[in-house]
């Protein structure tokens, strides 16, 4: 456990980024989800938006988001 003050203040910060980075993560698997299964091009477009912005946010990598794009992009065929 962290002792002074400072590294306290740090520890809720990072309990708190990392609540919201699973949130993110679990939104857009959820979506994904949704995509593979509707097949729409509203869900797919949702994909894409959600796969960018965790990308932008540090919470996946680039690749992966792209990785992400060229998979659901094939249920558009």
């Amino acid at each position: 456990m962290p002792v002074t003050k400072t590294a306290k203040r740090a520890l809720r910060s990072s309990k708190r980024k990392a609540n919201q980075n699973k949130k993110a993560i679990a939104k857009l698997e959820i979506a994904i989800r949704e995509a593979k299964k509707t097949k729409k091009q509203k869900a797919i477009s949702l994909v894409y938006s959600l796969a960018d912005k965790a990308a932008k946010k540090h919470i996946i990598k680039v690749k992966k988001a792209n990785r992400i794009k060229f998979k659901i992009a094939k249920y558009l065929q």
